[in-house]
């Protein structure tokens, strides 16, 4: 089952957040979906098994310049996790579908994501749910002095 996030939902998917991102702790996850909940342009869902919270899925609309794209908003996936012993089931393709229904709610007539160049699984994962490829990049940085 797939559901919208709610704010009672902050703390599960702060949980789930670090597992996708494990540089960020669960309280910096805590306050930014708390406050990404209030925001008219992004949205969370939670995928559930038997009432276990399993996975998530975030999603906002871009209004900036978004790689492949003609047109703005775009919807764009932000992040989709989901545990490893509940993958394969078809949870992040479901979780993926929830993000592409709000947004064409919300006027999107494309939808977009990213990922590392160097992540094969969500790669393939986006592959597999219909996504192409349209750009490689690498990001530089250096400090001033």
């Amino acid at each position: 089952m797939i559901k919208t996030a709610a704010k009672e939902d902050v703390p599960v998917l702060a949980r789930l957040a670090v597992c996708l991102w494990n540089g960020h702790s669960a309280a910096e996850m805590e306050a930014e979906y708390s406050e990404l909940l209030s925001q008219e342009e992004a949205s969370l869902f939670l995928a559930l098994c038997e009432g276990e919270e399993i996975g998530f899925a975030q999603c906002q609309l871009r209004h900036d310049y978004v790689e492949g794209t003609k047109s703005s908003p775009v919807g764009y996936l932000e992040g989709i996790f989901v545990k490893p012993e509940f993958r394969h089931r078809g949870y992040a393709k479901k979780l993926l579908q929830a993000c592409e229904t709000w947004a064409m709610e919300m006027g999107c007539r494309e939808f977009a994501s990213d990922c590392e160049l160097g992540n094969a699984n969500s790669f393939l994962f986006h592959k597999s749910v219909g996504f192409t490829e349209v750009n490689r990049v690498i990001c530089f940085t250096k400090p001033l002095k």
